[in-house]
C-alpha cells in the first residue's frame, strides 16, 4: 500500500527524478523564471524551496549539503551569494507557480515557476541586422581571385 508515499512519480525511476529535479531547479536559480509542465513545477517547487532554506543560513556544511543536491557548483554560489539573502526575512513560500495554457503535441498543463520577489523584464526587440553585401571573391571565388590577384602582382615585377 502507498499510504504516505507523496512523492510526484513523474513517470521516471528515483536517479532520473531527482536528476531532471536538480537540473529544473539550477535553471531556476539561473535564470530565475524557467517554463515547464505543471507536475514538475510543483515538485521542484519542494527542492527550490528547501535550497533556499539551507541558503539562508550560509554555513559550509549546507553548501556542501546544497551542492551535493543540486549537481552544479555554479548555480550554488548564485543561490547563496544572490537569491537566499533576499529571503532572509521571509519564512517560506519563495516561489511562485503560474499555470498557463495547455500545450499542444500532449496537452500537458504548462506552467511558470519563479521567484516570488522576481519581476520579469521583457528583452528589448534586437533590430533585424542586414545582410552582409558578399565580396567578390567569396567562396568559390576565392581561388579565382587568388589568380587574378598573383598575376597583376606578377606583371609589374616582370616588367
Amino acid at each position: 500500500m502507498r499510504h504516505r508515499k507523496r512523492t510526484a512519480k513523474l513517470g521516471r525511476q528515483f536517479e532520473h527524478r531527482n536528476a531532471m529535479l536538480a537540473n529544473l531547479v539550477c535553471s531556476l536559480i539561473k535564470h530565475r523564471r524557467v517554463t515547464t509542465t505543471l507536475a514538475k513545477a510543483k515538485a521542484a517547487r519542494s527542492v527550490a524551496e528547501k535550497m533556499v532554506t539551507l541558503g539562508k543560513s550560509g554555513t559550509i556544511h549546507h553548501r556542501r549539503l546544497a551542492a551535493a543536491r543540486l549537481h552544479q557548483e555554479d548555480a550554488a554560489k548564485i543561490l547563496f551569494k544572490d537569491i537566499a539573502p533576499g529571503f532572509k526575512d521571509r519564512n517560506g513560500g519563495y516561489t511562485r507557480i503560474i499555470r498557463l495554457n495547455q500545450r499542444q503535441g500532449d496537452s500537458a498543463q504548462r506552467a511558470i515557476i519563479e521567484w516570488v520577489d522576481f519581476e520579469f523584464q521583457p528583452e528589448p526587440e534586437r533590430k533585424k541586422e542586414e545582410p552582409k553585401a558578399k565580396k567578390e571573391g567569396d567562396k568559390k571565388g576565392d581561388k579565382k581571385a587568388e589568380k587574378k590577384e598573383a598575376e597583376k602582382a606578377a606583371e609589374p615585377a616582370n616588367a
